[in-house]
């Protein structure tokens, strides 16, 4: 396979990133910060996710780990960012149905947010 074909299918797939955009801010012309910078974004997240899903695969393929190992990882990882976000934004915890929020912990952190 060649970096050529690499490098179409990683730029066809960040297509979607306007879409995206769009959906998240409505139509708004490049050149827009906002939506420059949601358009980034979602196409840093599109390709991380391709690469991860096919590294993963890879390895999984190859033998080098499990199915299961992979899983397992992946939820020590998740539980560990939820910890640093809460940390992060104190008041705020995520559980199964959505974040719980305190609202007399977040005043302080949240009070320049945007309404």
């Amino acid at each position: 396979m060649s970096s050529e074909k690499y490098l179409a299918a990683m730029n066809r797939l960040a297509k979607w990133r306007g879409l995206f955009t769009g959906w998240q801010l409505g139509t708004r012309p490049k050149g827009d910060p906002e939506s420059d910078a949601v358009r980034d974004h979602r196409e840093a997240t599109l390709i991380q996710r391709c690469e991860i899903t096919a590294l993963s695969g890879l390895l999984i393929k190859k033998g080098i780990i499990t199915a299961e190992q992979y899983q397992a990882a992946c939820v020590d990882e998740a539980g560990q960012l939820c910890e640093d976000l809460e940390q992060r934004f104190p008041g705020v915890r995520a559980t199964d149905h959505g974040l719980v929020i305190d609202p007399s912990r977040v005043q302080g952190w949240m009070k320049n947010w945007r309404p």
